[in-house]
């Protein structure tokens, strides 16, 4: 028999799922009970509410890739680096955590509308100030092209990036490694001043 702690995991993952293949608002709890195979009243013993299932597991996800931000920001001091880190360290979290990348990136208006968590909203700025940091470390210290601002050079390298979740399906040949090694050839190369 399942603990309750097994038993949530089950939950998250597969509502993981059904969220990033019909969206959150398109994802009934009668379904995500079906998937796990237990009725809808049973769900409320370990979540309050559907809204509670998306905060844990888009939680975990921003939670792992603000820990390995931290790191790559620790473990150099030049912005070229540090970008390089930045990017590996986003596709080893979508390729831990697909279906959450997903829900984040298809489902940022639900999320506003109902009221991102204080925990979620604190990984968002961390998300983006990691990236802003580097950029504006770079173009300072003329390792960056100076002719593109910042403020338009993060959402192209950030949209770049979180939107291979749509579209990427990684093989035994190439998977998530090799998108990063050549994502940094296209994008990250071409900032270089």
């Amino acid at each position: 028999m399942a603990t309750p702690t097994d038993r949530r995991e089950v939950i998250l993952e597969r509502a993981a799922d059904l969220f990033a293949k019909q969206g959150v608002a398109g994802t009934t709890v009668r379904e995500i009970a079906e998937a796990v195979g237990i009725l809808s009243g049973s769900l409320y013993h370990h979540f309050a509410s559907k809204d509670e299932i998306v905060e844990a597991i888009v939680d975990g996800f921003m939670s792992d890739l603000v820990k390995r931000y931290d790191d790559v920001l620790a473990a150099s001091t030049d912005p070229l680096e540090q970008l390089r880190g930045l990017v590996e360290a986003s596709m080893k979290t979508v390729a831990e955590h697909p279906h959450a990348t997903e829900i984040y990136q298809n489902d940022a208006r639900y999320l506003q509308a109902a009221g991102a968590p204080a925990d979620v909203r604190q990984h968002a700025r961390a998300v983006r100030g990691a990236w802003i940091q580097v950029l504006e470390q770079g173009v300072a210290e003329k390792a960056f092209r100076s002719d593109v601002p910042v403020k338009v050079m993060y959402p192209l390298l950030r949209d770049g990036l979180w939107l291979t979740a749509r579209w990427f399906q990684p093989t035994r040949s190439y998977g998530y490694a090799e998108l990063a090694r050549d994502y940094v050839k296209v994008f990250v190369d071409g900032l270089k001043a």
